[in-house]
């Protein structure tokens, strides 16, 4: 029987260090990083359409969409994340260093879902997201076909699951009052006829 040789404890601290001068972008989780997959031509054009379809609604409000490259940091499990899309109200509250690139209070967490990360993305990256305070929303995109489904908080903590189907529908994120239609989101992305 061979012996693994034992992982390297990695500190937040190092991770942030290496992160910021890295080109690629990794998650951290209990001391190990880990090499975040490259996205596929529909998952950007998806994540953009949403980013600048909330950057219109969010105008002269006092919320701000953030994409792909704002890490969010999970105090209560430790994870390190980049989410696809993130809206922040009020007041952004970073991590406390001066970079400035480690938000804490996203209100509403937006993921594009692709087949590797699907399960992680509904299982234990949800509940990494669910420990955050100021999270009131979750919801997941798919790229197969026009569907979109939303995790909404309640008062009382409680998660309630709504999804949205078909390319003539529209969905509202009750977090911030934001209607979007799936043909925006969706523009431009090209699905095999039986999945609009």
């Amino acid at each position: 029987m061979t012996t693994l040789p034992k992982k390297k404890y990695i500190s937040p601290e190092e991770y942030l260090a290496m992160e910021r001068d890295s080109l690629e972008r990794h998650e951290y989780l209990d001391g190990e990083v880990f090499q975040m997959a490259g996205a596929s031509e529909k998952h950007n054009t998806i994540s953009l359409n949403i980013a600048g379809e909330l950057r219109q609604k969010l105008k002269k409000r006092p919320c701000k969409a953030y994409q792909t490259d704002m890490r969010v940091h999970i105090p209560k499990t430790g994870l390190f994340t980049y989410p696809d899309i993130m809206v922040v109200c009020g007041k952004p509250q970073f991590l406390p260093d001066t970079n400035l690139d480690t938000l804490t209070n996203p209100i509403l967490i937006v993921e594009v879902l692709s087949s590797s990360t699907e399960g992680y993305d509904k299982g234990a990256k949800f509940d990494n997201y669910r420990s955050l305070e100021s999270l009131r929303e979750y919801v997941l995109v798919s790229q197969e076909k026009a569907l979109v489904e939303q995790y909404v908080k309640r008062e009382d903590g409680n998660w309630i699951y709504q999804a949205t189907i078909g390319f003539e529908s529209e969905v509202t994120f009750s977090s911030i009052q934001t209607p979007l239609k799936l043909s925006e989101i969706y523009d431009l992305v090209e699905f095999e006829e039986e999945n609009l």
